[in-house]
């Protein structure tokens, strides 16, 4: 492939999309930010928003034209087979797309291509783990039966624990008298708001919840506590033993390193990169 070649790099999650643009000579160019893009949540939307995103960064790089000499590598949430992958690479105007998993390109980022662990926890979530250059992963199955750890399970299950608090079977805390005033003392509110809530509208709680817990909320603590249990199973699942590299990424991700016990983390390494980065490396190398 040339080196003057155009590179879009895609990475999609049930929060947002971004995109980065460029050449392997340059690398990338410009950014930017769109929608929602998981395409198991709304497909449709997905691919109005991903298309919406690649034409606003490739106008900031100064590209009209996109007939030749393209190539796009799209890492996004929701895309669970090759059926998934060819769905989405058919519902693109681009001749050369490779799709695949939000994992893949998040392990191509933190890593730099290395072999090691990572566990990523944004709106959704999942451990990875590339041992001699093989990739594979854990979890990530989606919110609905999945993703433990994730923004969307902690907003979800501290919804859940305000209702129990509602109705005697817990003892409130400040975080859940914090919620149930969010939807003016009404549970009914609440439950109106979990009838449509999406992934990304639970996962818009966990920066309250993450920071309930560093002051050792009585409901937030333990519910962060579960969350880093399930990963840490999910990494002895993968083959981690104490010392192989590990990496933290995601707006939650980090923070689940204080509740990982201190032999887990003598490897810990901060990431080469973000899933962008390695969603742009994957579009020049694959």
């Amino acid at each position: 492939m040339p080196d003057t070649s155009i590179l879009i790099g895609v990475d999609g999650g049930g929060t947002g999309c971004r995109v980065a643009v460029g050449t392997r000579a340059e690398g990338i160019r410009a950014q930017a930010e769109g929608g929602a893009a998981n395409v198991t949540t709304d497909f449709d939307l997905a691919i109005r928003n991903l298309l919406s995103t690649i034409d606003t960064a490739c106008r900031r790089a100064g590209i009209d034209d996109l007939s030749a000499g393209v190539r796009l590598h799209l890492g996004l949430a929701g895309v669970l087979s090759e059926k998934d992958a060819s769905r989405v690479a058919a519902a693109l105007p681009f001749a050369q797309v490779t799709v695949t998993d939000d994992c893949t390109t998040a392990l191509a980022g933190a890593l730099g291509g290395r072999d090691g662990y990572l566990v990523s926890a944004g709106t959704g979530s999942f451990v990875a783990a590339r041992k001699n250059g093989v990739a594979s992963s854990v979890g990530g199955w989606g919110f609905q039966i999945s993703d433990q750890g994730s923004g969307a399970w902690l907003g979800r299950n501290a919804l859940e624990s305000v209702l129990l608090c509602h109705d005697g079977l817990k003892e409130h805390s400040p975080l859940t008298h914090a919620l149930l005033e969010s939807f003016s003392c009404d549970p009914a509110r609440l439950v109106h708001f979990a009838k449509t809530a999406g992934a990304g509208d639970f996962a818009a709680l966990a920066p309250q919840i993450v920071n309930a817990a560093k002051a050792g909320d009585a409901i937030a603590a333990p519910l962060m506590k579960r969350g880093a249990d399930y990963l840490q199973n999910a990494l002895t699942r993968s083959g981690f033993t104490s010392g192989n590299r590990l990496c933290f990424t995601g707006g939650i991700g980090p923070h689940y390193a204080d509740h990982f016990p201190s032999e887990m983390l003598t490897n810990r390494v901060t990431p080469k990169g973000t899933p962008l980065d390695g969603a742009f490396f994957l579009a020049a190398n694959c």
